[in-house]
């Protein structure tokens, strides 16, 4: 099984929840492969991809209730 972290970004709006995302990918162990971010910011949805595919990681989006989401970033 994959070692995994998970970052709430619930309640901060753009830029924070990127940015925090950012930073969490940045200071990541090798050995975590995967990282759950969970927020109901919408627009999140739109900054955080990029961003981690520029670091290595793929990003599945997952709607885990009404207005909030699971973006799961996996190292590739």
């Amino acid at each position: 099984m994959a070692n995994q972290e998970t970052l709430d970004v619930r309640g901060e709006i753009c830029p924070y929840p990127m940015l925090k995302t950012n930073k969490q990918l940045d200071e990541i162990t090798p050995e975590v492969e995967i990282l759950d971010v969970i927020t109901d910011h919408a627009p999140a949805l739109m900054t955080i991809p990029p961003q981690a595919v520029k670091r290595g990681y793929s990003c599945e989006i997952e709607e885990t209730s009404q207005g909030e989401w699971k973006l799961h970033l996996v190292k590739e």
